[in-house]
């Protein structure tokens, strides 16, 4: 299998989903989907690579509600640097999200925003988990490989 790569960081061993033209992976914070060719912005993706993407977001999506226990998903894109992209290759972040119990729920749910544009701009430095809690101690490599592994279950046949 060939090496995956977010930018210029070799993400590997956080991949748990590939299609021939995107791919998910676990990092510090949250879920990351990624298109394979490296390029800056939405814009600069071709039909097949941002239907891709998109299938790919709805499906890795569907599985993170279902292994976390989600009621839905915050799905985000900063297209660009005006926007707070911080790492030079289009990307979303996918967040599970509760109804009640979520630290952004009820009136703080715009505030999921911020924590976003916080966790993109530490995203260069490799500072990511996938929750939104950012008090939460960052996971190792180690850490994010062994969960990337648990998610590549849910994509298994016969997986409840």
């Amino acid at each position: 299998m060939s090496p995956l790569f977010f930018s210029t960081i070799e993400v590997t061993r956080q991949a748990f989903y590939r299609s021939g033209l995107s791919f998910a992976i676990v990092n510090l914070k949250h879920v990351l989907v990624i298109p394979t060719r490296p390029v800056l912005r939405l814009a600069d993706l071709n039909g097949p690579e941002l239907s891709s993407l998109m299938r790919t977001v709805q499906q890795v999506g569907s599985v993170l509600e279902r292994a976390y226990g989600a009621d839905g998903l915050t799905v985000a894109c900063q297209d660009g640097k005006a926007a707070g992209q911080s790492v030079p290759h289009v990307h979303f972040h996918l967040l599970p999200r509760k109804a009640a119990g979520d630290r952004f729920s009820g009136r703080n749910n715009d505030q999921i925003y911020p924590a976003v544009e916080k966790a993109e701009a530490e995203l260069s430095q490799q500072a990511l988990k996938v929750d939104a809690d950012e008090n939460r101690v960052a996971r190792s490599l180690k850490e994010m490989e062994e969960e990337a592994n648990w998610l590549k279950t849910f994509f298994q046949e016969g997986h409840p």
